[in-house]
């Protein structure tokens, strides 16, 4: 009974310019009822599932056939409480997003996640704060991004700064982990900012920017101001359309308690289902089964890029013409 998930978005097809987002209202959700033609919006499906138990993994798959752009990876986290915060930092098996461009030669970027922490306790008012460095990578084009996220100071207020470099590379021989560390000649950009408001990118005049035929930047270009970013909506199918093993209704009781503010039978209820998850295991190792996902090929793997088996395929395919339904199978 392990937990799997499917939803789409919708986004308008031809969005607001990057270049001044703060002085466009956010995104409404498109009505793709209205839609027509070139104002058709764009669809991402998205379908995730529950692949181990102990430890907690789900793989998940995302794909914008239209534009040629999927995303696939392991969800996995791993949690510490340090004294003065929560610290939040990815699973073993969490090796990052992996994302391929097929309209673009089959370019793929892996994208690292920071660790993160919920920071505050003492004062009484937490946030969120990341003091890590990550970084991005596509050997293909030969580009690798280091982003370093900036130490808070301890008594001072939250500033969520981040700086950047995005540089020429060598994947057999990727030598660089700190920003200072990467030769002039090969920076083709540099980011700075802060990554809960405006970031901005510049090109300076270096060897490796004069070879792609890019004119440098004499002052700062805005690259992203994510304040008027607002979450699009997911369309998810019915409740009673739902199998019993479909996220939003497994935990439509604990959720419901949650808002109610019935918080002991919200982990009473929590408690049970996992019972149950600790139960359908413990039966399958009297059977001598191996438990086995439905939508992707393994538990987890290596390379951290799970595989969708021909069903999932398929299960991404209908989404993509709003056909959610799903066959109910044997609960082992």
């Amino acid at each position: 009974m392990l937990i799997v998930m499917q939803c789409n978005w919708e986004i308008n097809n031809e969005a607001p310019s990057i270049q001044k987002p703060s002085k466009s209202p956010p995104q409404p959700p498109p009505d793709p009822l209205k839609a027509t033609g070139n104002d058709r919006p764009l669809r991402i499906s998205y379908i995730t599932e529950q692949t181990s138990h102990h430890p907690p993994v789900s793989a998940y798959y995302v794909d914008c056939p239209e534009r040629g752009v999927h995303a696939q990876g392991y969800d996995q986290i791993s949690a510490k409480f340090t004294g003065t915060a929560v610290k939040v930092t990815p699973g073993v098996h969490n090796q990052g997003i992996f994302i391929t461009l097929s309209q673009r030669n089959n370019e793929e970027y892996q994208l690292k996640h920071p660790t993160a922490s919920l920071s505050g306790l003492i004062r009484g008012t937490m946030y969120i704060s990341v003091a890590d460095t990550c970084f991005i990578t596509c050997p293909k084009t030969r580009l690798k991004v280091i982003l370093q996220y900036m130490e808070e100071s301890w008594l001072g207020k939250s500033q969520n700064k981040v700086v950047g470099v995005i540089y020429r590379y060598d994947p057999t021989n990727d030598k660089y982990s700190r920003i200072k560390d990467v030769p002039d000649k090969d920076v083709l950009a540099r980011i700075d900012g802060c990554w809960q408001d405006k970031i901005y990118w510049t090109i300076p005049s270096t060897a490796a920017v004069k070879e792609s035929n890019v004119d440098p930047t004499s002052s700062k270009q805005l690259l992203l101001d994510v304040s008027p970013l607002m979450p699009v909506p997911k369309i998810v199918p019915p409740a009673q359309e739902q199998l019993p093993n479909e996220s939003r209704r497994l935990w439509n009781d604990v959720t419901q308690a949650i808002l109610e503010k019935r918080f002991g039978e919200a982990t009473k209820i929590k408690q049970d289902l996992e019972q149950r998850q600790r139960d359908l295991a413990t039966e399958r190792e009297k059977k001598n089964q191996t438990w086995k996902p439905r939508f992707f090929e393994q538990v987890t793997d290596p390379s951290g890029q799970p595989t969708l088996t021909p069903e999932g395929r398929q299960v991404l395919q209908d989404m993509q013409h709003l056909q959610f339904h799903l066959e109910e199978k044997p609960t082992i």
